[in-house]
């Protein structure tokens, strides 16, 4: 009786913890099929397997839950949704989702149900939709064919409560209830009728963007879903393009994780390398505070939140951000105090009283310095010396270059302030520095390519009259209009046309 019982747990054991991947697609040659994963944007390779008469199998126990896909010889796929549970699916083409029959699992029995009758409504929307395209906005027909319209999202909507209530402790219908649209309540009203607040909907939406989404749960991000909201929330079409909004924002969401989670390592990891590449000026503001508030601070027991990074990975990040954090809009940067042509004189920018002050760096042997360098000396000359705009040029003059840098600025009638580490100065300062630190200029000064992170040429920062910076990466023609629109002279003749290569090249560097 006992060796009787024991038989029964194992089989039990083993029909209720199968984790078994059975697909039969009708129609089908044998061939080598493979299994697909969503994670974040992409979709993955996660298995492969050998299809004979149509049926494939996999091992899910290798896989992580959230919804899979078959891929099929010439591109053709369809999903499916895994949780750690047998799995039977029988289904042919050319229409998988419509053919599909579920032999076996609960969660995609609820799938293909939902997956079916969003079909079916969409459908009907696009009827309507179409129907009402021909109609005259207005009439009766055109008032008909809104409602109907109208009426089928309301079902929607319905149909994905009803889902989500039904079957509360199913992944499924987490990823239903990720998928719905927040509801926003009526619009506050004053007394009078009036709006308490005419932007209450769109504050609304925003703050409770991700109400519907479990963010707790790792599962979500192996979905075709979770990445586009997440994207969509970081958007200009959610939030205003200003790195302070941004930076708000991403705070108050990403505090929200589970530092231990995918989840967490996930979301910071998108917001950061997104504003770490973005070419909208201004926005690494947002890469080096993501830096200074989750990736390099430690805990107290000197641990690291950012465990999925390699330490030298980590500490290069941590370098950066500590250079770059004196470098965003809005920062007065660190002044450079260097020699002229004279080899003797000391100019830094910290004196100079202008309105506006434009940090130029460059090297008399850069392609693009060699192109951009004389159309800043005739601006200068022509428009920004008359204007109480001073450009602070720093060029590089070590070895063979510091004569190279003298004829250029010769050659090139370049009378605004030009500065450098000369080779007199370099080779002095190698053996000394102390001799000129901090008398005359600073350590920053004399490693101002690391103190800047210039590591290509040109670079452009535009400062105010307090030295804080208001601007930079700019071509010569958007610094021209910049700066014509900032002292009221937005109908001045301009002397540089745009220059899209010169854009390009200025907003990658």
């Amino acid at each position: 009786m006992k060796f009787i019982l024991i038989v029964f747990l194992m089989a039990f054991s083993f029909i209720s913890f199968s984790q078994r991947i059975k697909i039969k697609v009708l129609g089908e040659k044998d061939t080598t099929v493979f299994l697909v994963k969503y994670y974040g944007k992409g979709m993955y390779y996660a298995d492969t397997a050998k299809m004979k008469g149509g049926v494939v199998e996999f091992d899910g126990k290798k896989q992580k839950p959230g919804v899979m896909a078959i891929l099929l010889s010439g591109q053709r796929y369809f999903d499916f949704l895994y949780n750690n549970e047998e799995i039977n699916l029988v289904t042919q083409g050319p229409d998988f989702v419509q053919n599909m029959k579920v032999n076996k699992s609960f969660e995609n029995e609820i799938f293909l149900k939902y997956i079916t009758y969003m079909n079916d409504q969409r459908i009907k929307a696009k009827e309507f939709s179409e129907l009402r395209e021909k109609a005259v906005k207005g009439d009766p027909e055109y008032k008909a064919l809104t409602t109907e319209i109208e009426k089928v999202s309301k079902q929607v909507v319905a149909y994905q409560k009803e889902l989500v209530e039904t079957y509360p402790t199913t992944f499924v219908s987490k990823v239903v209830k990720m998928s719905m649209d927040i509801e926003i309540p009526e619009m506050p009203r004053n007394l009078d009728g009036s709006l308490v607040d005419s932007n209450f909907a769109y504050k609304y939406y925003r703050d409770h963007y991700f109400d519907n989404i479990d963010l707790n749960d790792d599962r979500l991000l192996n979905t075709p879903v979770f990445h586009n909201k997440l994207e969509f929330f970081f958007s200009e079409k959610m939030l205003i393009p200003n790195p302070d909004t941004i930076t708000k924002y991403a705070y108050r969401f990403v505090d929200r994780l589970n530092t231990k989670s995918e989840m967490f390592k996930y979301c910071l990891t998108h917001v950061t390398s997104s504003y770490e590449k973005s070419n909208i000026m201004g926005m690494d503001k947002v890469f080096v505070r993501m830096g200074e508030r989750y990736y390099c601070p430690k805990n107290v027991d000197g641990t690291s939140n950012i465990t999925w990074m390699e330490k030298e990975k980590l500490d290069e990040l941590c370098k950066k951000v500590k250079t770059n954090r004196n470098l965003v809009v809005g920062v007065a940067p660190p002044n450079i105090s260097l020699v002229d042509t004279t080899d003797q004189k000391w100019f830094d920018f910290y004196s100079l009283k202008k309105d506006f002050v434009v940090l130029y760096f460059w090297d008399p042997e850069c392609g693009h310095c060699k192109k951009t360098t004389p159309k800043l000396g005739e601006l200068y000359a022509k428009k920004l010396k008359n204007r109480n705009i001073e450009v602070f040029a720093i060029g590089k003059a070590i070895g063979e270059d510091f004569g190279k840098w003298k004829k250029f600025i010769k050659e090139n009638n370049l009378t605004f302030t030009n500065v450098a580490v000369t080779e007199k100065l370099y080779n002095a300062a190698l053996k000394d520095p102390l001799q000129f630190v901090p008398k005359y200029t600073t350590l920053e000064s004399l490693n101002y390519q690391e103190t800047y992170d210039i590591y290509s040429t040109p670079r452009i920062f535009v400062l105010d009259k307090d030295k804080k910076i208001i601007a930079k990466s700019l071509s010569i023609s958007q610094l021209e209009d910049m700066l014509d629109h900032l002292q009221d002279q937005k109908n001045a003749p301009k002397l540089f046309p745009p220059d899209p290569e010169e854009e390009e090249h200025a907003k990658t560097h």
